[in-house]
């Protein structure tokens, strides 16, 4: 996990995780945030990763067999488990779900982060983006509040809703102007005015582009 905003959710809804706690992808890169000393203690703690390193208790490749699995984390059950910032890497994303979800006990918790827009970056591969939608699809047997469902760009604190308009920046007046945002819609104009002397015209000929953007969400086993 390595993104200030998936840190904040986290915090924003610290009150209802309850241990013990799986974290998937656990690996420190050096510019990790660190979710294990905001939660518990190294008891009631757990960090998983395809590949042994910092933060790292367990190697566990969550696509294999279930029972190697349990076998390697000993049977145990989680409360909570964290895939923040995972299932873009995982080449069998419905299996480690299924996985996932066997792991929980009855009405544990799923805390989950990944990216509707981001750029490449291969740890070691990187394959899907996602939607809401596509989530629920991976985790059918888990029920979503809709409003523990967010989008947060890569800016700090910039969260917003699973809409439309999630992760837009929008290269044309209207849409400023209709959502009372004059500072932006004057911000677009004086864009427009640059690309006439052919200064940012790569930029404006565009309707819109994508900021940064993960889709946050919390999903609690439905069933006993």
């Amino acid at each position: 996990m390595g993104d200030v905003n998936q840190t904040i959710f986290v915090r924003r809804h610290a009150d209802q995780f309850d241990g013990p706690f799986l974290e998937v992808g656990s690996r420190d890169y050096g510019s990790t945030e660190d979710l294990r000393s905001l939660l518990a203690d190294g008891d009631n703690y757990i960090g998983v990763d395809a590949v042994a390193g910092p933060g790292v208790d367990i190697v566990v490749d969550l696509t294999d067999h279930a029972e190697r699995i349990d076998s390697q984390l000993e049977g145990m059950r989680f409360g909570t488990i964290f895939c923040l910032s995972v299932l873009e890497h995982c080449d069998q994303p419905f299996l480690m779900a299924e996985n996932l979800t066997r792991l929980l006990k009855p009405n544990g918790k799923i805390c989950i982060s990944a990216p509707f827009a981001w750029q490449f970056h291969a740890y070691p591969a990187d394959y899907w983006r996602f939607t809401p939608e596509g989530i629920k699809k991976l985790f059918p047997r888990l029920r979503f509040d809709p409003r523990q469902i967010v989008t947060a760009t890569s800016v700090e604190n910039d969260f917003g809703q699973p809409d439309a308009e999630m992760g837009k920046i929008s290269l044309g007046t209207k849409f400023y102007r209709r959502s009372n945002r004059p500072l932006r819609a004057v911000s677009v104009l004086v864009l427009r005015l640059l690309s006439l002397f052919g200064i940012l015209r790569w930029l404006s000929c565009y309707r819109h582009v994508l900021a940064p953007t993960n889709i946050m969400m919390i999903g609690t086993l439905s069933d006993t």
